[in-house]
């Protein structure tokens, strides 16, 4: 089995937007030899570089041309600055890029992550098409804005792009982690303006009654490696018992093995008799952590809860993007 593999350079970014995961307290980088190095170590299907803003690393271009240079399928997250910052020639080595939309007017979105903000990303993904990269908004569902979801993915559409979105995780803080009935309004309208490519936000898939059977890879099928080489199997993952040095012994069995890995796919016992935990596999194991442990039951499942939750959902022709084999996401089409 090969492994998607999520890789941040650096933690380093030019913004300081409030919802972040990243730990901006200090500094860390990843080096050449560390990324060539986890593709020694794993079969590697895929790559995406995310976490900071990647172009901040000062051998950034060297490390996307090794990779390229491997065969290894490569998508890039960032907030439009890495993409204005690549050369042309790096860019096209990427075969998906993504851009973070969090509202669908330039004032919402400059208020939310800074001046300008709008027109780069719009320019970023009008670069990334002329060149025939494949580009991707990409908005987190949270508090703020989960009503707001099918507005932003007309403005993904009208730019040419296609639509992904996860939901929310409370690394840093709870401020805009969506209640319940938040979370299930927010699918809700978007589902009702859009249609589904696919999910592998295992709740969804389980209240639309699990059309979808890839489920989400984390624990699974995905590694991330963070900026200070910890190795973890979800980004949102906070702790760590591998890392970067660990990889060439461990190989991806050994990886697999490792408590961490073991306990991202843990079911709980709650759900174990349900009719969906053969793709669910209780819910996204990241959340389950931050919320509490894995040992509960996903804290959006109605099923656990006892909750009537019904969606009114069409499907769109299938696509791939790479970032749905390596995280718990959704992928939209027009209506």
């Amino acid at each position: 089995m090969d492994f998607s593999v999520g890789v941040g350079l650096t933690n380093a970014c030019d913004l300081a937007c409030a919802h972040c995961y990243r730990d901006p307290s200090r500094i860390d980088r990843l080096d050449l030899a560390d990324v060539t190095g986890v593709c020694d170590a794993l079969p590697v299907r895929s790559v995406n570089l995310g976490t900071g803003e990647n172009g901040l690393h000062p051998d950034y271009e060297a490390i996307v041309a090794a990779l390229g240079a491997r065969g290894v399928q490569l998508s890039l997250t960032s907030n439009g600055f890495t993409i204005e910052r690549s050369s042309d020639e790096t860019l096209r080595r990427f075969r998906e890029v993504e851009v973070s939309i969090d509202f669908p007017t330039e004032a919402e979105q400059d208020a939310f992550r800074g001046p300008g903000n709008w027109r780069r990303v719009m320019a970023a993904i009008e670069r990334a098409t002329a060149l025939g990269v494949t580009a991707t908004v990409l908005t987190v569902m949270m508090k703020p804005n989960h009503r707001r979801l099918a507005e932003i993915a007309r403005v993904a559409f009208a730019a040419g792009a296609n639509y992904r979105v996860n939901v929310y995780q409370p690394v840093r803080t709870d401020a805009f982690t969506l209640t319940f009935d938040e979370f299930w309004d927010g699918f809700r309208r978007l589902l009702a303006g859009t249609r589904l490519v696919g999910t592998t936000e295992p709740i969804l898939n389980a209240v639309l009654g699990a059309p979808f059977t890839n489920g989400s890879g984390c624990g699974r099928r995905t590694v991330r490696v963070t900026p200070r080489g910890d190795v973890v199997p979800c980004v949102y993952w906070t702790t760590s018992d591998l890392r970067l040095e660990d990889l060439a012994a461990a190989g991806g069995a050994g990886v697999l093995a490792s408590p961490q890995f073991e306990r991202a796919r843990h079911v709980a016992d709650a759900c174990r008799a349900c009719p969906f935990v053969a793709t669910c596999h209780g819910g996204c194991a990241g959340r389950r952590q931050l919320a509490g442990g894995v040992e509960r039951p996903d804290p959006y499942c109605p099923l656990a809860l006892g909750r009537d939750v019904r969606l009114d959902w069409a499907p769109a022709a299938s696509r791939e993007l790479l970032k749905t084999g390596s995280a718990c996401t959704s992928v939209f089409a027009p209506a």
